[in-house]
C-alpha cells in the first residue's frame, strides 16, 4: 500500500499531464483558428478590413441642360457656395451648430432640414446647413475655419430657370428627394448612380428625362481612419455631365402667346404639323419653379395651393374641357366618311331642334335658315350637328374621330397627361350603370354634353387636318447630345394616327374652315392678313341654362360665363403652325381666344409681335 506521500506524488503526476493536454489542446484549437483566418480566408478577411479604412464617396454629376428651339438656355447649374458639415468629423455637432451661429445667422429652417437630412445619412456625407451662401457669410466661416472641424465650404451647382414662369408647366423643376423617390431609387438597378443625389426632376420635362438629365455619378475613393475621418484621397473616378435636351419650343413664340392672355385663365398648344414639334405649350397662370429648387417656403407654398385660379394646374395637360363647336370640323368629316351626310344635302335650321318635347336651342335665335354642311360651318350653325348626332348616335361618332386622338392621350413627353372623356354607351354605362338616353346625342355634335378633350389633343387634331389626315404625335424634345462626346440621338417625327380621310371630304371640310376666317365667325379678327388661313371658333358651356332662359354674361359669376375656343392652322397652302386655344370664362370664340391666335400666327409667320 501506497504511502500518503506516494499518492499525493502520483496525482500531482495525473493532473500534470491532464494539465499539459488541455494547454497543447487550447494551443492546437488557437493554430487551427489562426490558420483558418490567415491562410483559409485571407482574402475575405483583408477585404473587410480593406473596407474598414477604405471608402467610396460620391461625386454627383452636373445635371443636363435644356435648350429652346434657338438655343437659349431653358434650365441651366449655377454655381453657389454651401456651408456643410460632415458628422464623422466632428465632435459635437449641437456644439458645432452653436459656434456657427456665433458667426453667421442660420435660419431654424435650415436647421430642421438639416437635422431631418442627419437622420437619413451616413456618418461620411457631407450635409448642407445653409445653402448659396453670400460672399461676407464665405468670408466669415473662412476667418473661423480653425474653429469648426467637420465644417466645410462647398462649391455646388444648383439648378436654376432663367426664365422663371413662362416655362412653368413644360421644363418643370426639380426638388429634394422624397423618402418614397428614395425608396424607389433604391429598387432600380442603377440605385448606385443616384448616391449622393439629392434632386431630381418632379415635373415637366424635368420628371420626364430624368434618366437623361441626371448623368452618371463619380465616386472619390478615400483612406479613413478609425473615427471615421478622411485622412487622404486614393483616387478619383471622375462623374459624367447629363445629356441636354433641345427642345422644338420657341422661346419668341412662347413669350408672346403667354403674354397675350394677360391676366386671363386658359391654354394654348401650338404645333408643326408635319413633325408633331410643339412649337409653345402655354398654361396660365403659372408659377415660378425656382421657388422649389431648394424647398418651397410655407407663405409661397399656400399662396400657390389656395389660389383659386390653380397656378400648378398644367391646364393644356391635364385641363379637360367641352370643345363647343371646334369639334364640329371633325363630326362634319364623320359625317362624310360615313355616307351620314354628303355635301349637297340642304336641312333647314329654324333656330332649334326639337326632340321629345325638348328644344335645343341655336345660338342664333332665328335660325341659318337653309344650310348645307359647308354652310353649317362657316356660320357655325348648332341645329344642323343637334340633327345630325341624333342620327349617328355617338357611338358612330366616336368611331370615327377616335381616329384624330380625341379620347385618348397623345402620348406627349410629359407625365400626368389626361385622356379626356369620348362618350359612348359603352363608356355610359361603365361610368354611371346607366343606358344612353336619345335627348343626350344631340348636344355631342356641337361640342357639349359628356364631350371632354384637352387642349393638347384638340391641338393634335387640328394639325392632323393640317397635314392632310395624318396626325403627328406631338413631342418636345427634338435631340438629346450628350457634352461629352458630342453625341446627338435625334427623336424622329412618328406618326400617331393615320386617318385614311377621303381627300375631297377634307378640302370639303378646310375649305369651309377658310370662310370661317374670310367671312364667318372670326371674319373681324383675321381680316386683312398677309397670309391664309383656317379656323374654327368654339363656345362651351360652363353651367347649363334651362330651356325657356337666355344666356346673359352680365347676369352670371365671372367663373361661370362660358370659355372661349378656337383651332386654326397656317397657312393655308403650306401649313407650319397649327394651335388650340381656350380663354377659361372668355365668352364667344372670336372674341377672346380668336384674337390670341391671331397674334401667334402673326409672330411665327411675320415676325411681328401683333397685327401688321
Amino acid at each position: 500500500m501506497l504511502s500518503t506521500q506516494s499518492q499525493g506524488k502520483v496525482i500531482f503526476e495525473q493532473r500534470s499531464l491532464v494539465s499539459a493536454g488541455l494547454m497543447l489542446l487550447l494551443l492546437g484549437l488557437l493554430l487551427s483558428r489562426f490558420v483558418w483566418l490567415q491562410v483559409v480566408h485571407h482574402e475575405a478577411y483583408w477585404d473587410k478590413a480593406e473596407d474598414n479604412r477604405i471608402a467610396l464617396v460620391p461625386v454627383p454629376a452636373a445635371r443636363g441642360v435644356i435648350f429652346s428651339r434657338e438655343g437659349e438656355v431653358l434650365a441651366d447649374n449655377t454655381p453657389a457656395y454651401n456651408l456643410e458639415i460632415t458628422p464623422a468629423q466632428t465632435e459635437s455637432i449641437e456644439q458645432t451648430l452653436d459656434v456657427i451661429d456665433q458667426i453667421i445667422e442660420v435660419s431654424a429652417k435650415d436647421k430642421r432640414r438639416f437635422r431631418q437630412l442627419l437622420k437619413e445619412s451616413r456618418s461620411l456625407d457631407s450635409l448642407p446647413l445653409k445653402v448659396r451662401l453670400s460672399d461676407e457669410e464665405v468670408a466669415r466661416i473662412s476667418a473661423n475655419r480653425y474653429r469648426l472641424p467637420g465644417v466645410e465650404i462647398k462649391a455646388r451647382l444648383y439648378r436654376s430657370y432663367p426664365h422663371a414662369s413662362l416655362l412653368a408647366h413644360v421644363v418643370g423643376y426639380i426638388g429634394r428627394i422624397s423618402k418614397t423617390e428614395k425608396r424607389q431609387l433604391e429598387d432600380r438597378d442603377d440605385s448606385l448612380n443616384y448616391a449622393g443625389s439629392t434632386h431630381v426632376g418632379k415635373t415637366g420635362l424635368e420628371r420626364s428625362y430624368q434618366h437623361q438629365l441626371h448623368g452618371q455619378t463619380g465616386f472619390d475613393r478615400v483612406e479613413v481612419t478609425a473615427g471615421g475621418r478622411i485622412s487622404r484621397e486614393l483616387e478619383r473616378i471622375a462623374p459624367s455631365a447629363g445629356m441636354n435636351l433641345h427642345l422644338s419650343l420657341s422661346i419668341g413664340l412662347q413669350q408672346v402667346a403667354s403674354e397675350a392672355f394677360g391676366d386671363r385663365r386658359g391654354a394654348l398648344v401650338a404645333i408643326e404639323p408635319s413633325s408633331g414639334d410643339v412649337l409653345a405649350f402655354v398654361s396660365r397662370p403659372d408659377f415660378d419653379p425656382n421657388l422649389f429648387i431648394d424647398g418651397i417656403d410655407p407663405q409661397s407654398w399656400n399662396s400657390l395651393t389656395k389660389d383659386p385660379d390653380l397656378p400648378l394646374l398644367n391646364r393644356a395637360l391635364r385641363g379637360t374641357y367641352p370643345p363647343g363647336s371646334t369639334y364640329k370640323p371633325f363630326v362634319a368629316l364623320a359625317a362624310l366618311q360615313t355616307g351620314k351626310r354628303n355635301p349637297t344635302q340642304h336641312y333647314r335650321d329654324p333656330g332649334y331642334f326639337e326632340l321629345g318635347g325638348h328644344r335645343f336651342r341655336d345660338s342664333r335665335p332665328e335660325g341659318h335658315g337653309s344650310v348645307d354642311l359647308k354652310k353649317s360651318i362657316v356660320v357655325s350653325s348648332d341645329t344642323y350637328y343637334y340633327q345630325l348626332a341624333h342620327d349617328m348616335g355617338p357611338d358612330l361618332i366616336a368611331d370615327q374621330v377616335r381616329n384624330w386622338g380625341f379620347g385618348e392621350p397623345t402620348g406627349i413627353d410629359l407625365e400626368g397627361e389626361a385622356s379626356g372623356v369620348l362618350p359612348t354607351t359603352k363608356w355610359k354605362m361603365k361610368r354611371f350603370k346607366q343606358r344612353w338616353l336619345p335627348g343626350e346625342s344631340p348636344s355631342i355634335g356641337i361640342g357639349q354634353g359628356y364631350n371632354a378633350f384637352t387642349i393638347l389633343q384638340l391641338a393634335v387634331a387640328t394639325a392632323g387636318l393640317a397635314n392632310q389626315g395624318q396626325v403627328m404625335k406631338p413631342r418636345l424634345v427634338r435631340r438629346i447630345v450628350d457634352p461629352s462626346t458630342a453625341k446627338d440621338q435625334i427623336i424622329a417625327p412618328e406618326v400617331l394616327h393615320d386617318t385614311a380621310v377621303n381627300r375631297a371630304h377634307l378640302d370639303l371640310v378646310i375649305s369651309a374652315m377658310q370662310d370661317v376666317n374670310l367671312m364667318g365667325t372670326a371674319q373681324s379678327v383675321f381680316a386683312r392678313t398677309a397670309y391664309t388661313s383656317a379656323g374654327k371658333t368654339g363656345t362651351s358651356q360652363v353651367i347649363g341654362i334651362k330651356q325657356n332662359e337666355r344666356y346673359d354674361a352680365k347676369r352670371i359669376a365671372e367663373r361661370h360665363r362660358d370659355h372661349s375656343l378656337y383651332v386654326a392652322f397656317a397657312p393655308l397652302e403650306a401649313p407650319k403652325i397649327a394651335l388650340a386655344v381656350i380663354v377659361e370664362n372668355g365668352g364667344f370664340g372670336a372674341q377672346a381666344a380668336a384674337p390670341i391666335a391671331r397674334k401667334v400666327f402673326d409672330h411665327h409667320l411675320l415676325n411681328v409681335q401683333g397685327r401688321p
